[in-house]
């Protein structure tokens, strides 16, 4: 779906991805850069995506304190509610679709990629931005 995120999500960086995530609270955002080629391909290849990733980020409590952001723009939005977080490979076969689903809808996506997380209504939320230009 088009998403048009209104404010900038603030966040503070974390070293690395908190692999179980016990604590629904907790809301964390990865962002990638894609590869170029592989960002504007109907038929991306698996193992060179994601891409770079260029910083692992947790929901700042104080927006004034906020590093790094999911800024406000135009975004194409997926997202999935499970019972558990979703792990990489289901996360990247979803960012694979989406894309294919964005360039279909002839959407011109930027080359960063968000991944977040959070628990929200009783379950696990993944969701990706991808930029629409």
């Amino acid at each position: 779906m088009n998403l048009y995120l209104r404010e900038p999500i603030l966040y503070k960086k974390i070293e690395e991805f908190p692999c179980q995530r016990t604590e629904p609270h907790l809301e964390t955002l990865l962002c990638y850069e894609l590869n170029p080629a592989q960002s504007r391909s109907i038929e991306p290849l698996k193992e060179l995506f994601p891409g770079k990733l260029l910083f692992t980020a947790q929901r700042a409590e104080d927006t004034e304190q906020g590093e790094f952001a999911l800024p406000a723009g135009h975004y194409f939005l997926t997202q999935c509610r499970y019972e558990t977080v979703l792990n990489q490979d289901e996360w990247l076969d979803m960012a694979i679709e989406q894309q294919k689903d964005g360039l279909w809808e002839r959407n011109k996506l930027g080359n960063l990629l968000y991944v977040r997380f959070l628990y929200e209504d009783g379950a696990f939320v993944t969701q990706l931005f991808r930029t629409i230009i």
